[in-house]
């Protein structure tokens, strides 16, 4: 049977699980919030520890904290950040406005591990207390936002690294299907000739392009407003203070952070993490529309384009045997819409700001920081378990060209525009030619006409059959 203790806040007593490091206000959050089942993320909890760890150090540099309970505070921290004591972070991810919640968790954890290691009880918050010491010169309001960049951050390496790796792997495909001549399409239908090669060399340069926007936007994130306590005066922290925690965060986590330049700009709003989000919700669309282009490059394979194979990773069908999906770019488009998905939400979350504070932070946070991590999986496996199988069927390519109109479009700077949309008409028409129909019409000579319908020379540029 569960053993409890008995704890008091403000609004009275609660039973509170014996063996808990949380305290009674974390229980109450837990009955509030009965909401999803989600858990703050990972890195969320990491960054409001090393916080708490920072705020300890400052406030001893200081002379305001005990140094023996300072010391507690940040060996207790120094735990979690090694792993211990995860499954005691146990509010929903739908809670409270602004995560009081989360961040009482946070202090109640610490404060009953950091009074233990003191030789105190849990739940007697004598030596440390959740608010008194552990949250000492700190509110929600900055801890929060502060809490949320910091995990953004933590993350934004690994992101960014496993799209460019996406986009190099990409241009690897290029450089091999360099020479593979196919049929460019428009709207869907045939369009003038391109290679493979070109094909992919777009894809990879879409791919780095929304890497680099990831990259740039993380940079607003490095403002921290850690130190403006309630509404951005930095009422029971001051400018010393909020330097030190900075300096102390920046030590631990080798991120380049610096205080807010402006403290009640960074507690109003939660822009920068839109920015951040906007910047991933234009890599999940480059990434989806890859995706998608994979599928039907690679569709059929027999009543398809089936111009690419890519690699097969599980059956396809329950009933069709032989049947092969393209499992992992259905994924990734999956993965796309939930991260676009997760941006909407944290544009309305930003929008509904008010005032002195955003109180739908913990909202946005989860969102935020769902998307990076759900985006930044599937590229991997996107570019391990497909790209990096995709083979060219170079015949197939090569018969789907021949059978299409679309070269004719080399010919109009010859014969203009109607002339030329009329023989690309005959042609569909009767099965013949373009270039029988341009000799039967006596328009071009045999030798002109062989340089001027020359695909691969469509494919450089400029006008095609004149000298260079």
């Amino acid at each position: 049977m569960t053993e409890y203790r008995t704890e008091r806040d403000p609004l009275g007593e609660l039973q509170v699980p014996a063996a808990a490091y949380y305290g009674v206000q974390t229980v109450r959050a837990v009955e509030n919030f009965p909401i999803s089942g989600l858990r703050a993320a990972a890195d969320l909890v990491t960054a409001t520890i090393l916080i708490k760890k920072a705020a300890a150090e400052a406030n001893a540099q200081l002379g305001r904290l005990d140094r023996d309970v300072a010391n507690a505070i940040v060996r207790a921290a120094d735990e979690i950040l090694d792993g211990r004591l995860r499954d005691q972070f146990v509010v929903d991810v739908y809670q409270a406005g602004a995560g009081t919640s989360h961040n009482m968790n946070a202090n109640e954890v610490l404060a009953n591990r950091a009074g233990e290691l003191l030789g105190e009880a849990r739940g007697a918050y004598t030596r440390v207390h959740p608010n008194d010491h552990v949250n000492m010169g700190q509110s929600t309001n900055d801890v929060f936002p502060t809490a949320t960049r910091l995990a953004l951050l933590l993350g934004a390496e690994p992101l960014v690294a496993a799209a460019r790796a996406l986009g190099d792997t990409l241009a690897r495909k290029a450089d091999e299907f360099a020479a593979i001549l196919k049929t460019g399409r428009t709207h869907l239908q045939d369009a003038v000739p391109i290679t493979l090669g070109q094909e992919f060399s777009g894809y990879a340069e879409c791919v780095r392009r929304g890497a680099e926007d990831v990259a740039m936007a993380s940079q607003q994130l490095q403002e921290l407003n850690i130190g403006a306590t309630a509404v951005g005066t930095s009422l029971n922290a001051g400018d010393d203070y909020r330097r030190l925690v900075v300096a102390n965060l920046a030590r631990d986590t080798r991120l380049r952070l610096q205080p807010a330049a402006n403290l009640f700009r960074v507690t109003q709003s939660m822009g920068d993490v839109l920015a951040y989000s906007s910047g991933m919700r234009r890599l999940a669309v480059e990434v989806g529309k890859v995706a998608s282009d994979l599928r039907l490059l690679s569709m059929g394979p027999r009543a398809g384009l089936s111009e690419i194979m890519l690699p097969a990773v599980q059956p396809g069908s329950s009933i069709m045997p032989g049947k092969v999906n393209p499992s992992v770019p259905e994924m990734v488009n999956q993965v796309c819409f939930q991260v676009m998905g997760c941006d909407a939400t944290i544009a309305i979350a930003c929008e509904a700001g008010q005032l002195e504070l955003n109180v739908m932070m913990p909202v946005i946070a989860w969102n935020a920081l769902h998307a990076s991590t759900i985006l930044r999986e599937a590229m991997k496996v996107l570019r391990v378990r497909c790209v990096d199988g995709i083979a060219a069927d170079e015949p197939r390519a090569r018969e789907l060209l021949e059978r299409s109109t679309a070269a004719a479009t080399a010919l109009s700077p010859y014969i203009g525009y109607a002339e030329t949309a009329a023989i690309a008409k005959e042609a569909v028409k009767t099965g013949k030619t373009i270039r029988e129909l341009v000799l039967e019409r006596g328009l071009l000579d045999a030798a002109q006409l062989d340089a001027i319908l020359s695909v691969d020379a469509m494919t450089r540029g400029g006008i095609v059959g004149k000298a260079r």
